[in-house]
């Protein structure tokens, strides 16, 4: 049973976890794993409010979502991913990072309801809260449902690395909605590794390249700050001076590390508050990324809850606890459900 309710305001989403291989079962459905921004929307008597996963506000950027927005049945808290699709059909990440300056076509990819009409949602199954939803939405170019198929996960993620998708999400059918919290009934099968960091500094510029050589990568390990390694390609020409001269404003003159890391008698140090994205090859021995690739910066996370991301077998019955690092200090703010 839903339970009658006031609609909140900033529910945070849910989070899934990463897992190590795709596979079948037919108490799951699998979705396409989308390469944007997480974007949870309010309406409220048809005004409606977007903000991101950290809660900050962004309608004002995407105006055009936000009307479309405004044709939802009733006062709803919809969940889903803001991306910018390129000619080939498929979202990229890179492709938002610049849609506020260049023309793209920008998509709401929705997959969840926690709210309809002040009745909370979060507790229903899953595929009953994706059918409410699919009876709100408006018919509408900037709008898509999130269709899923049951059971068929390892075909399903055969397709999506043809498609160079960046994976699939897999969801048990029955699963409520945990808000705020990382569950093992939400899961994510990645094509590539990825993985999310915190600029630390910046080497100096070598032959040709203008501006810097490469970026210092952190992550929070332990309340502390520990050096992932350096990135040095991903960078166009405006990349590199939109990127440089935000890292000037953030210069300091002390590394954030406790021991010495490669190339400090040439780096500049910065404040360790811009989140990127970077695609790797593997993690090294010494827990280093090799081969990173820059995507891109996201505004949508808070540089203290970025950990280094661990893949876990489904045989748990949970995620280990120190995968859920991440999160522990929200969810001690979030009261129960």
């Amino acid at each position: 049973m839903s339970r009658k309710s006031t609609l909140p305001k900033r529910l945070q989403p849910m989070l899934a976890s990463l897992t190590d291989a795709p596979f079948d079962d037919p108490d799951w459905v699998f979705e396409d794993k989308y390469d944007g921004f997480r974007m949870v929307c309010e309406i409220r008597r048809g005004k409606v409010a977007m903000y991101s996963r950290n809660g900050k506000i962004i309608s004002h950027s995407y105006v055009e979502v936000a009307q479309a927005l405004e044709g939802v049945k009733g006062d709803a808290v919809i969940d889903g991913e803001l991306v910018a699709i390129g000619p080939d059909g498929v979202s990229r990440f890179q492709l938002l990072q610049n849609a506020l300056r260049h023309k793209a076509k920008l998509l709401y990819c929705v997959f969840d309801l926690m709210f309809a009409d002040g009745e909370d949602l979060r507790k229903l199954p899953l595929l009953e809260r994706k059918e409410r939803l699919k009876g709100i939405l408006p018919r509408h170019k900037l709008i898509a449902f999130s269709n899923h198929r049951k059971g068929s996960g390892t075909k399903f993620f055969a397709e999506a690395e043809q498609k160079n998708l960046e994976g699939i999400m897999a969801k048990r059918a029955d699963s409520p909605y945990a808000s705020g919290r990382r569950t093992a009934d939400w899961l994510k099968v990645k094509t590539a590794q990825r993985q999310e960091v915190v600029i630390a500094g910046f080497t100096a510029p070598r032959r040709t390249r203008p501006f810097f050589g490469a970026l210092v990568l952190a992550v929070r390990e332990d309340d502390a700050w520990r050096y992932i390694g350096h990135v040095g390609t991903g960078f166009g020409h405006q990349v590199l001076e939109e990127l440089h001269g935000k890292l000037l404003r953030l210069k300091t003159a002390k590394s954030p590390f406790p021991a010495k890391v490669k190339d400090e008698r040439v780096t500049t140090w910065v404040r360790p508050t811009l989140v990127a994205e970077v695609k790797f090859a593997e993690w090294t021995s010494k827990g280093e990324l090799r081969q990173p690739v820059y995507l891109g910066l996201r505004s949508d996370k808070n540089p203290q809850d970025v950990v280094r991301e661990k893949s876990w077998s489904r045989n748990y019955c949970r995620p280990p606890e120190s995968y859920d690092l991440e999160f522990s200090r929200r969810a001690r703010s979030i009261r129960s459900e």
